[in-house]
């Protein structure tokens, strides 16, 4: 029993890069949630994410995606969408600033988020229609049997597969769950709540063409070994129902979430307030020559 435990634990291909990172994000976060009041929800949603990413890339599940379609493109869902929009959700930002010494926020991350390469990476990663066209791109590319042969055949390839899911997932989610009005959030709320749909209808496209494909459209699965003993199709078609379902109803999870918080500011005033201040402003510029006794 033990022995079958660890084996599930144990990383396939243990990767020093995201280990340090996932320890470092756990660290943060930790320190943060101690000196900030955080709901339980909000602990239980990034704690949940956070181990649905270790799962999914440092135990034994990973041997599974290298060796079954079906399981693989389970792992990229999760990867891609169930984990940095169940994080993301948490809202941990603030958290993880509060996670930092104060000398380091002061120091460090203070003259970082003022210096020209953070505000050109932002400006081009964070750009609403960058973010959306790489969160579906990713999802596509990986799907043409070339790309994926390659991604099998080459271990550099496959982990830049992985890591591209997880960073336009947490990009993408980031802007469409985003808390505040436009400005200084970089999307409406009405497209936030939108966009979820919109990104959801490639993705659909490519799984049913996946679905009901009659020829075997990934032998690398084959070559590198099969896990279970599934007939191809049988496998190919539940990977193929798996990126078009399950992704369909999170991407509807996730624009629910955001028509959540578009009430919220509704609710809240903060939408009325804009359209509050450009009146005035209107108002004035047309009675000033009035008032100048301008005719």
């Amino acid at each position: 029993m033990i022995a079958t435990l660890l084996k599930w634990l144990v990383p396939w291909e243990f990767s020093w890069v995201f280990f340090a990172s996932f320890l470092g994000a756990c660290v943060l976060y930790w320190r943060g949630s101690r000196t900030l009041p955080v709901s339980a929800a909000r602990k239980i949603a990034f704690w949940s994410g956070m181990a649905i990413v270790y799962l999914s890339l440092q135990t034994y599940f990973d041997f599974y995606a290298e060796h079954e379609f079906f399981m693989h493109r389970i792992q990229q869902l999760l990867l891609h969408h169930i984990a940095p929009l169940i994080i993301v959700a948490s809202y941990p930002g603030t958290v993880f600033r509060a996670g930092l010494p104060l000398s380091w926020r002061v120091r460090v991350l203070r003259p970082a988020m003022r210096s020209w390469v953070w505000r050109f990476a932002s400006a081009v990663l964070l750009n609403p229609a960058v973010a959306t066209i790489l969160f579906v791109a990713f999802i596509l590319i990986w799907l043409i049997p070339s790309m994926q042969t390659m991604a099998m055949l080459d271990w550099r390839i496959y982990r830049f597969m992985n890591w591209s899911m997880i960073v336009s997932g947490f990009v993408y989610w980031w802007l469409v769950l985003d808390h505040r009005p436009r400005p200084p959030g970089r999307m409406t709320p009405g497209i936030r709540v939108l966009s979820p749909g919109i990104t959801m209808t490639p993705q659909i496209l490519a799984g049913a063409i996946i679905t009901f494909s009659k020829a075997d459209l990934y032998p690398i699965f084959e070559i590198c070994g099969r896990a279970f003993n599934f007939n191809v199709f049988t496998g190919q078609l539940i990977g193929g129902i798996i990126i078009w379902v399950p992704a369909a109803m999170i991407e509807t999870a996730g624009g629910l979430l955001a028509m959540r918080q578009w009430l919220r500011l509704s609710r809240s005033g903060r939408i009325r307030r804009q359209s509050r201040y450009a009146q005035p402003r209107a108002q004035v510029s047309v009675s000033t020559p009035e008032r100048a006794g301008v005719p």
